[in-house]
């Protein structure tokens, strides 16, 4: 189980998939999970990615086997952000690929932004980049939290996330996963997620970006997230069929090979 120390209050567990020509120099792609999730959730990508790109699939702190943050955790995406930089720079990665899904899509914008030297292409799928248009949505989560505990809280929000396409199964898997999240880092995580807005970051991102979405997205329509990827240079929005709102989960072969496709067209 591979940790590294990056602050003295993190022990950030990660996995490395690599499975191309040991002989062959190769990139790294960076992949950024979601809220309440871990690195596991990338099982979809490894077999499409692995093969030409070394992937990294870091736990974000406090959630999955990384160390549990305490509730009054002081949660800020600069934070978040430098703990990921931290991990490439202990693993010897200067420049890399950047994936995001959700809140790690707000957290991919965020360090693309902030660090442009560092990331080469960066793709991102139903990241919130002003969550405070949906504060009330997360204050009423946290609250649930409170009485009913993660494993109920990811129970009833599962339907709008995952859409009406996703078999019974899979959102059984995807329920145990978060319902594994630290209540603490939950709790401190979901008050903190509504003040942030990089909205002014998005100009700034110099690299080729993806935005991948879904036609009938519930929480983000199409208008709405074209609205914001226009003010991303060199940006290209996507929109697959369906109406998941997590599109790297239900659509992970898809959203596998278009990134990939993205990459290589991307050294050309």
């Amino acid at each position: 189980m591979p940790t590294t120390k990056i602050t003295p209050d993190l022990d950030m567990h990660y996995e490395i998939d690599d499975f191309a020509d040991p002989w062959l120099a190769h990139e790294t792609v960076l992949l950024l999970h979601g809220n309440g999730e871990s690195g596991a959730v990338w099982y979809g990508w490894v077999p499409h990615l692995a093969r030409e790109l070394r992937v990294v699939r870091p736990d974000m702190r406090g959630f999955g086997r990384s160390t549990p943050m305490p509730r009054d955790y002081p949660w800020s995406a600069d934070r978040i952000v430098d703990d990921y930089i931290a991990l490439m720079d202990q693993l010897g990665v200067g420049r890399f690929h950047l994936v995001g899904a959700k809140v790690g899509g707000t957290m991919g914008l965020h360090l693309a932004a902030r660090y442009p030297a560092r990331v080469t292409t960066l793709t991102v799928m139903g990241p919130p980049v002003k969550a405070q248009d949906s504060a009330a949505r997360y204050l009423s989560w946290r609250d649930y939290l409170e009485k009913h505990g993660m494993e109920s809280w990811a129970r009833s929000t599962m339907a709008s996330r995952l859409g009406e396409d996703f078999p019974p199964e899979g959102v059984e898997w995807w329920v145990k996963l978060m319902g594994r999240t630290p209540l603490s880092t939950q709790l401190g995580f979901m008050s903190a997620v509504p003040s942030v807005d990089i909205t002014s970051d998005l100009p700034n991102i110099r690299c080729p970006t993806l935005v991948i979405t879904t036609e009938n997205n519930p929480l983000y329509p199409v208008a709405k997230v074209r609205e914001w990827q226009s003010k991303i240079p060199r940006s290209k929005l996507l929109a697959l069929p369906g109406n998941s709102y997590h599109i790297a989960a239900t659509a992970p072969d898809r959203c596998a090979q278009a990134t990939l496709d993205f990459i290589r067209r991307s050294r050309a």
